[in-house]
């Protein structure tokens, strides 16, 4: 059934909304520390950029064999011009406002020997001009029409604004059939969530979202009802690292997804690719158990890669070969 299920996902369309950025990687070796201050010299051996944030979910929805449609805001920059670029490349439609107040958002990665020296990160953050905000608008009424599910995906940069939310929320549930609206959360804007169909926190964001400790089944179960209480939201999905999601339908009924990832060698944009996969699936008509259960299974292949990767139709299906069916249990206090 799962393997019918990554067939399913080819050539549906999903909407990405949220804050765009560069990942910069500068890659070397370190041979000598600085004579100006105690800190090592890298000598940079490799440059590479990738789509980060909201971008590096549309990539997941493509490689998955989705038609995303990437909104967000760019600088009238260089880095914009790169980021552009990197989403034409990677076969993305996009509807992007350029924005000259502020810069692309771009964060630098200095490596030496696979390790990380330092992050630097080039960014203002703040919500859209009223003026941006108008032209938003019209691109998502053009649009709206043509998307069964949209993601909202909130780094915290500011695209995602209570401004935002306040025209966005009524827009939807204005059409007759709304689309579902998936979030991938930021702790500082959880209030802005309300009503949303499905909230992806991890136990960090749940936790901090709860404001209450996550560590066992209790703590996840009262920490999920706690967030219900807060946002009124449809649905839960709390991702759980090693320990696979727990996935709420309403407060009250509980299911445990166990992870299916063989080795773990990088978290970075696991969250992006649960939400991507997850969304897909749905707007291929799936339901949310099996939506989630298929969003573990790209999870676990692309903790299994180095930097922000996503898994293609092709990893799925052998992983899904080699591994068994997961037990999926019910959770009761």
């Amino acid at each position: 059934m799962i393997l019918e299920a990554v067939k399913a996902l080819k050539g549906h369309k999903v909407m990405i909304i949220g804050d765009l950025m560069l990942d910069h990687y500068l890659m070397g070796g370190v041979e000598r520390i600085s004579p100006e201050a105690p800190v090592p010299v890298v000598q940079v051996k490799e440059e590479s950029f990738l789509l980060g944030g909201a971008g590096n979910v549309a990539r997941n929805i493509a490689d998955l064999g989705g038609k995303p449609l990437l909104i967000g805001a760019v600088g009238t920059d260089r880095n914009g011009e790169i980021l552009e670029s990197l989403c034409e490349h990677a076969g993305l439609s996009t509807r992007l406002i350029q924005d000259g107040g502020r810069p692309t958002t771009v964060k630098t990665r200095i490596i030496a020997h696979n390790q990380q020296v330092v992050r630097v990160d080039q960014e203002r953050v703040g919500p859209l001009s009223p003026a941006e905000m108008d032209t938003l608008f019209l691109i998502l009424e053009e649009n709206l029409p043509d998307f069964p599910v949209i993601i909202l995906s909130d780094y915290g940069k500011g695209f995602i604004s209570k401004a935002f939310m306040d025209r966005f929320m009524p827009l939807v549930q204005a059409r007759s059939t709304p689309p579902l609206v998936l979030v991938d959360p930021k702790t500082v804007n959880y209030d802005l969530y309300r009503d949303v169909d499905l909230l992806t926190p991890n136990t960090k964001e749940a936790s901090e979202g709860a404001n209450l400790p996550v560590s066992d089944r209790s703590s996840i179960i009262a920490a999920g009802r706690a967030i219900f209480d807060r946002l009124n939201c449809r649905n839960l999905l709390i991702t759980l690292g090693p320990d696979g999601m727990a996935l709420f339908e309403g407060r009250d009924s509980i299911r445990h997804i166990p992870t299916f990832a063989r080795k773990v060698f990088d978290v970075t944009g696991a969250g992006d690719t649960v939400i991507a996969t997850a969304a897909l699936a749905l707007a291929a008509g799936m339901d949310l158990l099996t939506a989630c259960t298929l969003a573990n299974y790209a999870a676990g292949v692309v903790v299994g890669q180095v930097g922000a990767a996503s898994a293609t139709p092709e990893d799925l299906d052998e992983t899904i070969a080699e591994l068994p069916e997961p037990q999926v249990t019910a959770w009761t206090e």
